[in-house]
C-alpha cells in the first residue's frame, strides 16, 4: 500500500474549506471569547495601581462590573462553540466512517480475502474518529491559542521589551523542540493504527471461532496470540508517551527559567521605578496566558499528528482499486433472458500461476449445468465468475450476447442469486433474513418463498414461528434448517443467474431430500450452475462439466457422461459404492 502522507493544506482542502461557513462562525466566537478572557488581565492592573492606590469606589464598581460581564461572554462563546463546531465534528466522523464504510463495500472480493473483517471495522470505526481535532476543539484551542499568544505578546512588549524577549527564548527553543517531535510521533500513531486493527481483527475472529477455538482446548493459544498484540500496542503506546513526556519536561524547565527571568527582571525594575506593581501583575498574567497555549499547543500538536495519521490510513483505504471501473461497464440490462457463454477463459489468483486454462462452454437460457471435480480443480472459480466476483484476465464471459466485463454489475446482479454451501445468516430474525434480497416483498411472495423452500417444515414447530430470533451467523439453527432459509432467500429474490456452491453437501439424508426438493423448484426457469460433490443431486442437470486442473475434461449429460466411461463414470460409481 501506498505510503503517501496527507498534509495540513489537504485536509484543509478537503475538510475544512467545504465547511468554511461554520468554520467562520466558530473563529468569530473564538476570537471574540480571546478578546473577552484579556478584560480580566488588564483590569488587574487598574485594579492595584489606580483602584486600591486611590482607594477608587466607584471605579471599583465599574471593573466588575467589565469582568463579569467578560466572563458571561466568555461561557456563552465557548457553550455556542462546542454546540457549532464540536457536534459539526461528530457529524463529520459519521459522514466520512459511511463514505469509508461504501467504499470498502465497493472493492473486490479478493480485497476481503486478504483483509481481515476485524481490522476493516477498525479502520472504518476508529481512523477516520481524529477528524474532530481538525475541525473541533483541535481548531479551537490551536486558533485560540495562537489569538492568546499573539496578543499576550504585543501586551507584553508594550509594558517591558526586556522582559519579554527574555521570556521568549526559552519557548522558541521549546518550540523547535516540539517541531521535531511531532516529527518523530507521526509514523507512531500511524503505526498504532495498523496494530489497533491487527489486534480487533485477530478478536473478532476468536469471537466468531468460539467453537473451534473449544473444541480444540485452544484457549491458552488464543490468548497468547492476544496477549502479544496487546503488549505491541502498548510498546508503541509508550514511544509516544515518552517522546510527549520530553516535550512536556522540556515545557516545564524552560518555563521555569522564563518564570525566574521574569522575577528577577521586573524586581529589579519595580525598585528602579521602572515598573509600577500593577504592571508587573499584568505582566505575569499575560505571561502565563501567552505561555498556556503554546505549551498547549504540543497537546494539540500529537492530537493533530494523530488525527493526520488516522486520516492517512483512511486515504489508503479510499484509493483501493474498486471492484469495477463503472466507466467502462456502459451497458445495462434491464430484462435478462440468462443465456451465458464461455469462451476461452483463463484464470489467475497469482499472476503467472493460472488455475484455469482456455475454458468454453454455452449455457442456454433457463438450464442447470453442473460442475463436478476433485477438490481445487477450478469449479467454484468458474462460479466466481459468472457470478462477477473474479474477472477473467483472458478470454470473454458473454450475459444474452453482451461481453459481461461492459456490464454494469448492479444492473447484472440484481438478476443474480447465490446458495453457498457454508450459508451466512444475518443475526436478527428467520422473516428478516428471508427478506434481506427484497425488505419490502408483499407477504404473499414471502409465503412462497418459505413454502417453496420447506422453510415452514421447521419454523411451525418454533413458539415464535418466523420472527425466531437465530442468534449470529445462525447459530440456534441445524444446518438444513439454515440450508433451507438460505434457499427461501434466493427464490423470493426471484433470480434469472443461480449459483448453488455445494448447497447440499454435509447434511443429513432427510434435510438433503427437502433442499432437494426446495433446489428442484428453485432452478425452474433460472439459468442455473450447480457445484456439487454428491453426483446422485445432479443426475437431471442439462449439461454437466467435469473441471480437472482448471481443463474441462469432459461434457454433457449424465447418461452420457456414463455411457461414455471416463473419469465422470468412476467419480459416479466410486460414490454409489460408498
Amino acid at each position: 500500500m501506498s505510503e503517501k502522507k496527507v498534509s495540513i493544506l489537504t485536509a484543509f482542502k478537503t475538510i475544512i474549506w467545504p465547511r468554511r461557513n461554520l468554520v467562520f462562525i466558530g473563529l468569530f466566537l473564538i476570537v471574540v471569547s480571546k478578546a473577552a478572557s484579556f478584560v480580566a488581565p488588564v483590569a488587574s492592573k487598574y485594579l492595584i495601581d489606580d483602584v486600591i492606590a486611590n482607594e477608587n469606589v466607584p471605579m471599583l464598581k465599574i471593573l466588575v462590573l467589565v469582568v463579569i460581564i467578560a466572563i458571561t461572554v466568555q461561557a456563552i462563546t465557548s457553550f455556542l462553540l462546542t454546540r457549532i463546531l464540536s457536534v459539526q465534528a461528530q457529524f463529520l466522523i459519521s459522514e466520512l466512517r459511511a463514505q469509508v464504510q461504501k467504499k470498502v463495500l465497493s472493492l473486490p472480493i479478493r480485497f476481503f480475502d486478504n483483509t481481515k473483517s476485524g481490522a476493516l471495522v477498525s479502520r472504518i470505526m476508529s481512523d477516520v474518529e481524529g477528524v474532530r481535532n481538525l475541525i473541533g476543539t483541535g481548531l479551537v484551542q490551536l486558533v485560540g491559542g495562537t489569538i492568546t499568544a499573539v496578543v499576550s505578546l504585543v501586551l507584553l512588549l508594550n509594558i517591558s521589551v526586556e522582559m519579554t524577549l527574555f521570556t521568549f527564548v526559552p519557548l522558541v527553543i521549546f518550540g523547535i523542540i516540539a517541531l521535531k517531535a511531532f516529527k518523530i510521533i507521526r509514523p507512531i500513531f500511524r503505526n498504532r493504527g495498523k496494530i489497533n486493527a491487527e489486534v480487533k481483527g485477530r478478536l473478532t475472529e476468536t469471537l466468531g471461532g468460539i467453537r473451534v477455538i473449544k473444541g480444540f482446548n485452544a484457549e491458552e493459544q488464543e490468548h497468547k496470540i492476544f496477549e502479544n498484540g496487546v503488549d505491541e500496542l502498548f510498546q508503541n503506546v509508550k514511544k509516544s508517551l515518552t517522546t510527549t513526556a520530553f516535550m512536556t519536561s522540556s515545557a516545564t524547565f524552560l518555563i521555569g527559567v522564563a518564570t525566574t527571568g521574569v522575577m528577577g527582571f521586573g524586581g529589579y525594575k519595580i525598585i528602579q521605578d521602572q515598573l509600577t506593581i500593577g504592571e508587573f501583575l499584568m505582566f505575569t498574567v499575560l505571561l502565563a496566558q501567552m505561555i498556556a497555549p503554546i505549551v498547549q499547543m504540543s497537546n494539540i500538536g500529537s492530537q493533530l499528528t494523530e488525527a493526520l495519521a488516522g486520516l492517512d490510513r483512511t486515504e489508503e483505504l479510499m484509493n483501493q482499486t474498486p471492484e469495477a471501473d463503472e466507466a467502462d461497464r456502459t451497458i445495462q440490462l434491464d430484462t435478462l433472458k440468462g443465456h451465458m457463454e464461455f469462451d476461452d477463459v483463463s484464470f489467475a489468483y497469482e499472476e503467472d500461476k493460472e488455475v484455469l486454462h482456455n475454458i468454453s462452454f454455452n449455457v442456454p437460457p433457463g438450464t442447470v449445468v453442473a460442475l463436478v471435480g476433485s477438490s481445487g480443480s477450478g469449479k467454484s472459480t468458474i462460479a466466481g465468475l459468472a457470478g462477477t466476483f473474479l474477472n477473467p484476465q483472458s478470454g470473454t464471459i458473454r450475459i444474452d450476447g453482451s461481453d459481461l466485463s461492459k456490464v454494469n454489475l448492479s444492473s447484472y446482479r440484481q438478476h443474480l442469486g447465490v446458495v453457498l454451501q457454508d450459508e451466512f445468516l444475518f443475526e436478527g430474525t428467520i422473516r428478516e433474513n428471508i427478506l434481506f434480497p427484497r425488505p419490502n416483498a408483499s407477504e404473499e411472495a414471502l409465503q412462497k418463498a418459505i413454502k417453496a423452500a420447506y422453510v415452514n417444515e421447521f419454523t411451525d414447530r418454533f413458539e415464535d414461528g418466523l420472527d425466531t430470533l437465530i442468534g449470529e451467523r445462525g447459530v440456534k439453527l441445524s444446518g438444513g434448517q439454515r440450508q433451507r432459509i438460505a434457499i427461501a432467500r434466493a427464490v423470493l429474490a426471484n433470480p434469472k443467474i443461480l449459483i448453488l456452491d455445494e448447497a447440499t453437501s454435509n447434511l443429513d439424508t432427510e434435510s438433503e431430500a427437502l433442499i432437494q426438493k426446495s433446489l428442484s423448484e428453485l432452478t425452474k426457469g433460472r439459468t442455473t450452475f450447480v457445484i456439487a460433490h454428491r453426483l446422485s443431486t445432479i443426475r437431471k442437470a442439462d449439461q454437466i462439466l467435469v473441471i480437472e486442473n482448471g481443463r474441462i475434461a469432459e461434457q454433457g449429460t449424465h447418461d452420457d457422461l456414463i455411457a461414455a466411461e471416463g473419469r465422470y463414470h468412476n467419480l459416479f460409481t466410486y460414490q454409489a459404492r460408498i
